[in-house]
């Protein structure tokens, strides 16, 4: 058995060119899974912006929404957590491509291995201003008033604010380097949320977190593992469980890579 992770695609940006190359190495890289997989879980975010209006889908991905449909025609069941940048995934995507659409976190279990699945959004102490906004986006009534904005218009403010967004996160992440030009994720929100939750709920060996763009594998309590996926802006990371252990991997090249 082998189960695939990957988060953090950011279909859409920088410019088109840039994104279309990074699609088709995802493609290559989904090309290059469905020999072995079990299952693949994308974890969010596979498009920086995305919103499913009645009758109008986002242009563009056509190779990646053929390769999803193909996976799943053969039986391969592909998941998608909503992140942050694709919370407004409604049916398209399920009812289209056949993908699964997760909305909460989820624990499954593996060859005796638990796993906490989750974006990582929202979770864990503070960042009380996104859950604010986060609950915002979810209200049904303000995904109807949205509707009613012209696609271009609609594309164009999410698309700003993404921007914004991502730039405040560059700017906090230089304030959080430490002396060896490294993050330290196990100070981080989430990480936090893994430990908090591991002294209510023992037994989880695995939380599979993406959100954070930076591949980790990081011990949590005295057997469990925090695993970021990275992303596949600059990193083109992934993980894989073979049943035994999880390990962390990058497509960069277009060949698969050992990180760990």
């Amino acid at each position: 058995m082998k189960i695939y992770f990957a988060s953090d695609f950011h279909l859409g940006i920088p410019d088109h060119d840039s994104s279309l190359e990074r699609e088709k190495l995802l493609v290559k890289w989904l090309e290059s899974v469905r020999s072995d997989a079990t299952e693949i879980f994308l974890m969010g975010d596979i498009f920086d912006f995305w919103f499913e209006y009645q009758t109008v889908i986002p242009k563009g991905f056509a190779r990646l929404f053929g390769k999803l449909a193909e996976l799943t025609d053969q039986g391969i069941p592909v998941i998608l957590f909503r992140g942050n940048h694709d919370i407004w995934a409604f049916d398209y995507l399920s009812r289209e491509l056949g993908l699964k659409i997760m909305r909460e976190p989820e624990i499954r279990e593996w060859a005796g291995r638990k796993f906490f699945l989750s974006h990582g959004d929202g979770l864990g102490p503070g960042d009380t201003g996104y859950k604010f906004l986060k609950r915002v986006f979810e209200f049904r009534p303000n995904q109807w008033l949205f509707n009613w904005l012209h696609p271009d218009l609609g594309t164009r403010m999410a698309l700003f604010f993404s921007r914004r967004s991502r730039y405040a996160n560059i700017l906090r992440d230089e304030k959080q380097l430490t002396d060896e030009g490294t993050i330290d994720l196990a100070k981080e929100r989430m990480y936090l949320f893994a430990e908090e939750y591991l002294t209510r709920n023992p037994g989880i060996d695995y939380f599979i977190f993406g959100h954070r763009h930076i591949p980790a594998v990081i011990p949590v309590g005295d057997q469990s593992k925090y695993v970021n996926l990275g992303d596949w802006i600059s990193n083109y990371s992934y993980a894989v469980f073979d049943g035994e252990k999880l390990e962390m991997m990058t497509f960069r090249d277009g060949v698969p890579a050992s990180l760990t």
